[in-house]
């Protein structure tokens, strides 16, 4: 009777929520978290371009100013390219995607409820692309701040409303813990069915494409940790790359590439198609993301900057107040609506990751071969070839013979430059490397160095004030300039 009601209920689910997701689902599911019973497909897709929307306007205003893409020009406070950063610039993300990993969380909870019933393959699949979104969001949400919320996080119906801050060593544990889970979960799960489909925007039901995202992204994030736990890190990376391949798949090609790509039409379109064309032109572009992309004559200079004068050219990053600057290159406008922007992971940093996992002799593969695999994605990804003219300029070409640091520093800025647009993966990757080597302006705070973090939304202080307290106490100073665990040597 109880196996019965269970079925009885499920039916009732998928009769109220069989809403087709061609329609706007800003519309049709405006709080899937007010009903516990959300289908996963109604939930899937808004999350899903909630989070990249969110990434998308932080990259802009954020990551850019940060990694000397662009400059906000002015000497008004807050311009971030001086590292001078509000308060208040920390909660938009946390509170983004804190309120999208609900919605994952739930996705997984309804599809493993519904896989009880139905025993259906598909809610294997669903509940293995809600762990990798989850695992995906709260990596970022822990290398931007550090010790967060974890295991109690997005758990106010249970009446937990003062979350603690886990670690962020134990975070990364369980993160990796639920990777391996997505993987064996789409392993044993099956493609979405044809009515389905149009409700992943990014794989379009593909379960073996969502499983190379899983082990792609594990291996980005084993990476990020490396540093803290090499051993451990480099023996995990091996186990992938070389000794179980077939059971780990990764992606292949920029066809595998997890973009979600904007089509123009609702409810995929660009969070920068209402601003105004000046608003957009507002950033200019930096010197040093110019000056590399003129050293190596790069072809996607006319994707990514207008010229001025003639030139691609750029403004120095991190100039003085009052220090008299001219505008030169901005972004053009036909970039502002490509959909290659709602990047999330491309094949070409995958290359550049096995590149330096084998630099470092973590695995055995030819290091020459990935670099140039990362770099020829990297333009194939902008619909570019890679000329062998392009290969050969000794900006770009491979040698065998330098040191562990200069491959090191021609990895990452190549990685840097394939890293456009992809929410604050080039600020991560800046943190944990120190590459590419940022020239430092005169004007800049924080003691001229990178930050290391944002500072916790100042609201916590209050609602969340014993858990606030404690974290800060643990992790350190509420400042930008606290280094985050992976970012820590052994001493600190």
């Amino acid at each position: 009777m109880r196996n019965h009601f269970k079925y009885i209920v499920a039916i009732l689910l998928l009769l109220f929520v069989s809403v087709s997701c061609t329609s706007n689902f800003e519309d049709v599911s405006k709080n899937p978290n007010a009903s516990d019973e959300a289908l996963p497909q109604a939930l899937l897709a808004p999350a899903l371009t909630s989070v990249v929307k969110a990434n998308m306007s932080r990259t802009r205003s954020l990551t850019n100013e940060l990694m000397q893409v662009t400059v906000l020009m002015g000497d008004i406070e807050g311009r971030i390219f001086r590292y001078d950063i509000r308060k208040s610039v920390a909660d938009y993300l946390w509170n983004n995607w804190y309120v999208q990993l609900t919605n994952f969380k739930d996705m997984y909870e309804t599809a493993q409820t519904l896989y009880t019933v139905e025993s259906d393959k598909t809610y294997n699949t669903y509940m293995g692309i809600s762990l990798i979104c989850q695992c995906w969001v709260f990596s970022m949400l822990t290398d931007t701040y550090g010790d967060i919320p974890y295991t109690e996080a997005c758990q106010g119906k249970k009446g937990i409303l003062t979350p603690v801050f886990d670690r962020q060593e134990d975070i990364y544990t369980d993160i990796f813990a639920k990777l391996e889970q997505a993987n064996e979960l789409l392993a044993n799960g099956s493609d979405l069915p044809e009515d389905q489909v149009i409700c992943d925007p990014l794989f379009q039901g593909n379960a073996l494409k969502w499983r190379k995202l899983s082990n792609s992204l594990y291996l980005r994030l084993l990476l990020r940790v490396s540093g803290k736990e090499e051993e451990t890190a480099a023996a995990k990376i091996a186990e992938i790359l070389e000794e179980r391949p077939a059971d780990y798949p990764i992606m292949t090609s920029n066809d595998d590439s997890a973009i979600l790509r904007w089509t123009g039409e609702q409810p995929y379109v660009s969070p920068f198609y209402t601003l105004r064309d000046s608003d957009w032109r507002t950033y200019v572009l930096a010197e040093f993301f110019l000056d590399n992309l003129n050293r190596w004559n790069d072809p996607r200079r006319p994707k990514w900057a207008d010229t001025s004068n003639g030139e691609y050219a750029g403004v120095p990053s991190g100039y003085p107040v009052g220090e008299e600057v001219s505008a030169r290159s901005r972004l053009p406008l036909a970039l502002k609506n490509d959909p290659r922007l709602g990047n999330i992971m491309n094949y070409a940093e995958l290359e550049f990751i096995i590149t330096e996992a084998s630099v470092k002799r973590y695995i055995s593969a030819d290091a020459e071969t990935h670099y140039k695999n990362g770099v020829i994605a990297a333009l194939g990804m902008w619909d570019l070839t890679a000329s062998s003219a392009y290969l050969d300029n000794t900006a770009v070409k491979w040698d065998d013979g330098e040191s562990l640091d200069d491959k090191m520093s021609r990895i990452h800025l190549q990685k840097y430059y394939s890293l456009f647009y992809t929410d604050l993966q080039q600020w991560f990757e800046c943190r944990r490397t120190g590459y590419p080597i940022l020239p430092k302006g005169a004007g800049l705070l924080n003691g001229g160095e990178l930050p290391s973090r944002l500072n916790y939304p100042v609201y916590l202080q209050t609602t969340n004030r014993k858990n606030y307290y404690d974290a800060v106490s643990s992790q350190g100073e509420d400042e930008i300039s606290t280094k985050v665990w992976w970012q820590r040597k052994d001493n600190q």
